[in-house]
């Protein structure tokens, strides 16, 4: 059995298209975004284990998610049976939503470049959409690996720079290039985005997480997060990939 093959049949058209239509509310109704977004990171990492452990669920298994927010993957991850870690450096973020429940799972407040666990420490190692919010998200992926015991997975997911969603909120300006999108977005709206071009945003390619997964000799997959199965072949298009992939998963399993 591939490590994919589970979660594969997972990855449906209509699976496609039901969360591109949750995609619109991150900004106005962000608890309902990432409850949904949430639902769906926690099937795909229970199918991934299974795709290693013969199709055995990850139950009583520890996951780590770096950069988890306020932790809405928290009810999610829990509801599966694992024990839940969320790790965030940001103490607005990490209290960015005062009415979430947070009796599931436990809370650290930490960078991921220097994760406060001792190696091979847990079963998972999860990061959603952080990689291009860090200067070095190579390092933040070599620690990921650190942590994680030997045999476990590095999930690290991020959203690529030239795909349509690589500028977040400043929208297809990015295009214009990442400083030109920013000041754009300041004049427009009277604020800087959240995702400033050059301090909480970086443009990380396909091409440079792919390198670096090989390089660690522990790369399993990688695959577009939110395409269907059959548009998988895109991450092996260079050029292509990199406005077509969006998002990409990159799956290692730590030696």
């Amino acid at each position: 059995m591939g490590i994919t093959d589970i979660f594969s049949r997972r990855a449906t058209l209509a699976r496609s298209v039901r969360l591109l239509s949750e995609f619109r509310y991150e900004q106005s109704d962000p608890a309902r975004f990432y409850t949904a977004l949430a639902e769906d990171t926690a099937a795909m990492v229970g199918d991934l284990w299974a795709g290693v452990d013969g199709g055995r669920a990850p139950v009583g298994r520890t996951v780590l998610d770096v950069g988890g927010g306020p932790g809405y993957f928290a009810d999610a991850f829990t509801a599966r049976g694992l024990h839940y870690i969320g790790v965030e450096p940001d103490p607005s973020e990490m209290h960015a939503a005062p009415s979430l429940d947070r009796s599931a799972g436990s809370f650290v407040r930490a960078s991921g470049m220097a994760l406060p666990f001792a190696d091979d420490s847990v079963d998972i190692c999860l990061s959603s959409n952080v990689a291009e919010h860090v200067r070095d998200p190579w390092r933040m992926g070599a620690e990921m690996l650190r942590v994680t015991r030997p045999g476990g997975l590095v999930v690290l997911s991020y959203t690529v720079w030239l795909g349509p969603f690589g500028g977040h909120e400043m929208g297809l300006t990015h295009y214009l290039g990442g400083a030109r999108a920013a000041a754009r977005y300041t004049r427009r709206h009277g604020r800087p985005p959240k995702n400033n071009y050059g301090s909480s945003l970086f443009a990380v390619s396909a091409a440079d997480g792919l390198e670096w997964a090989a390089s660690t000799g522990a790369a399993l997959a990688a695959f577009p997060r939110y395409h269907p199965q059959w548009a998988w072949w895109m991450t092996e298009v260079p050029v292509l990939r990199e406005f077509l992939v969006s998002n990409l998963v990159l799956v290692l399993r730590a030696p």
